[in-house]
């Protein structure tokens, strides 16, 4: 049985290390997974001459919002976010698509204290930031700030709010702003590090970054200095990756033995 990680690029990805390790504590000897650098113009074609050894697929950057549209079943969750992360064989042979990105953003928000929350804020509006915005409504959530440098583009994310009953209040990313709520989640690319940082933190609040390379993140650091707390994105990797194990494999994913690679 094989699996993969599909993106552009996709040599940086710690997929393969949290699935291997996974396979490896299961006994599924006769598993493999792969990174595979493909491109979203090319997901169809790619899918469609796969034999049926393929059983699923993590999909990352650019991918995800292909992922959902190739699809031959669409759950409901990524038909509402128009993305997935994940691609499932189904028994017919075609593809099922899943979002596991939404339960790794309130799973690692969940490890770090939040039970039930009120107010959050989302920054960036990208695909990401939809999935933590349904996440955060899962836990809760009565209002979302979404802090962006162009509100135009948080048209989708605002649509996802809406559809779920959520008030949004669209918000610009300037330096020196404030965020008013008590949990923030930032889904800003490495290059905008240095504008959500410069936003003023304050003490209490708690901030999950979904970045995980070059841990601490600037904004990690100045949440920190602030008094604050700062969640890293490993844990929300840690975690969607547990999700998609069990989607593919069809066990319980080995929690303690995936922690222990990653922390490795």
């Amino acid at each position: 049985m094989r699996a993969a990680v599909l993106g552009r690029p996709v040599a940086h990805s710690l997929s393969p290390l949290l699935h291997r390790a996974a396979y490896t504590a299961l006994g599924l000897t006769d598993w493999s997974y792969d990174a595979l650098d493909v491109g979203a113009e090319d997901l169809p074609v790619l899918l469609a001459g796969l034999g049926p050894e393929w059983r699923g697929f993590s999909v990352t950057m650019p991918n995800k919002h292909a992922a959902a549209a190739v699809a031959d079943v669409v759950e409901p969750l990524p038909r509402l976010l128009r993305a997935a992360n994940t691609l499932i064989r189904t028994d017919e042979g075609g593809w099922r698509a899943e979002n596991t990105d939404v339960a790794g953003v309130g799973t690692a928000l969940q490890a770090g204290g939040v039970d039930q929350l009120e107010h959050a804020a989302v920054l960036g509006a990208g695909g990401t930031a939809a999935a933590a915005a349904v996440a955060l409504a899962s836990l809760g959530a009565r209002q979302v700030d979404l802090v962006v440098r162009e509100p135009a583009r948080a048209a989708d994310v605002v649509r996802v709010l809406e559809t779920l009953g959520v008030a949004v209040d669209v918000q610009p990313l300037e330096a020196g702003g404030r965020v008013a709520a008590p949990v923030v989640v930032s889904t800003v690319p490495a290059e905008g590090q240095r504008a959500v940082a410069e936003l003023d933190w304050r003490a209490g609040q708690l901030v999950l970054d979904v970045l995980y390379a070059g841990w601490p993140t600037p904004l990690a650091r100045r949440v920190e200095e602030a008094g604050g707390d700062s969640i890293s994105g490993l844990e929300v990797l840690f975690w969607q990756a547990t999700a998609q194990v069990e989607l593919m494999t069809g066990q319980p994913a080995p929690i303690a033995a995936m922690r222990a690679a990653l922390d490795a």
